[in-house]
């Protein structure tokens, strides 16, 4: 919004949101975001501000983690998991996380790191995504022209939702009550 206000236009056309997580920050390992190098469990997408995900995991109870795991990570062994993070408090790495969620899962094998899910959860609650995302979408529509399109690439569940729950309200000619 204030860049538009700032460029003089009143709407645009078109906008797409692209909102997969960079792999810049990804692939910097002081970030904390991926279980394959040994980092600190830090995950903040602006490491000046806010709490890091060590901070999170170390000062909640377990079922706050439990919660987390499940409502931001749709993790089924969300309070196994939790339940092995208080018991190994502090933990402060990135590998030390993996290797928790590791173990919860024993010998179960997948083609996805058993600690996807949980690093997925713990981030969206530590930079707030959800509410972001939300906020974010609302100031695009307020954005759009008359007609205007919007596109929006997901990458998970939670998005997804958020983004077409938003959509389908939206795009509806009238909102007011029946009668």
């Amino acid at each position: 919004k204030d860049v538009l206000i700032e460029l003089g236009w009143d709407c645009v056309n078109g906008i797409i949101l692209d909102l997969g997580v960079s792999s810049m920050q990804i692939d910097r390992a002081e970030k904390g975001f991926s279980f394959s190098r040994t980092a600190p469990l830090d995950m903040r997408f602006d490491q000046q501000s806010g709490q890091t995900a060590a901070d999170l995991l170390n000062s909640l109870d377990e079922k706050e983690i439990a919660d987390i795991i499940w409502k931001f990570g749709e993790e089924p062994r969300s309070r196994t998991i939790a339940k092995m993070i208080v018991q190994a408090r502090p933990v402060n790495t990135t590998t030390q996380l993996a290797e928790i969620v590791k173990k919860a899962y024993r010998k179960k094998r997948s083609k996805t790191h058993p600690a996807t899910r949980t690093f997925q959860a713990i981030r969206i609650a530590v930079n707030n995504e959800l509410a972001v995302l939300e906020q974010g979408l609302r100031n695009a529509i307020d954005c759009l022209c008359a007609g205007g399109r919007f596109a929006v690439i997901t990458f998970h569940s939670l998005e997804d939702r958020k983004v077409k729950l938003l959509f389908r309200s939206e795009s509806k000619d009238c909102i007011c009550p029946p009668e």
